[in-house]
């Protein structure tokens, strides 16, 4: 059985998986629509469950740190929805190849919705009303959110390779 409370190994793996994910958005920032992060909370969803909000907040926090500004409030739900999707498809048994191909159906379908996502507080911030939002979605779509989908799509052949590496490497125990 499997203790609520956080040890301290889990507090020294989440903050590295926090600082892996910010430093491959840092890496990939000036590539439109190429980043990781997709697949790192998707793969640590699986591995960790519920428990993967803490090292996606810590990444959140350092990203705010980095980049704060009212364009950054949108990390502090737009990661969410990949979360949840990823904590149903982590319920299901099915075969590795049929959970590849849905995880990497699913990541490319965030990667579509990430500019909708992010109108709210866009419309907010910019004081936009329904038609500029929605141009300004049209516009991000075709110019950001399709190649987003696509490189999610693409990485998504890696999340569950990296969750059961994940896995592997949490249950070894150290001397």
């Amino acid at each position: 059985m499997r203790s609520s409370t956080l040890r301290l190994k889990d507090l020294c793996v989440f903050a590295l998986l926090a600082a892996v994910i910010i430093a491959s958005q840092l890496a990939m920032q000036m590539i439109i629509g190429v980043q990781l992060v997709g697949l790192f909370i998707s793969a640590i969803t699986l591995t960790y469950r519920v428990r993967a909000l803490i090292p996606i907040y810590v990444y959140i926090a350092l990203y705010c740190l980095l980049h704060f500004n009212p364009y950054s409030i949108p990390y502090l739900y737009i990661w969410l929805p990949l979360w949840g999707m990823f904590m149903v498809v982590g319920k299901f048994k099915m075969p590795g190849i049929l959970k590849t191909v849905l995880s990497m159906i699913l990541c490319g379908l965030y990667g579509l919705s990430f500019g909708t996502l992010y109108a709210p507080v866009q419309m907010i911030i910019m004081n936009w009303d329904f038609d500029n939002i929605t141009k300004w979605i049209i516009i991000g779509f075709f110019t950001a959110d399709i190649p987003h989908a696509i490189n999610n799509f693409a990485l998504g052949v890696l999340i569950i390779p990296l969750s059961e590496l994940l896995k592997k490497l949490n249950n070894t125990s150290s001397p």
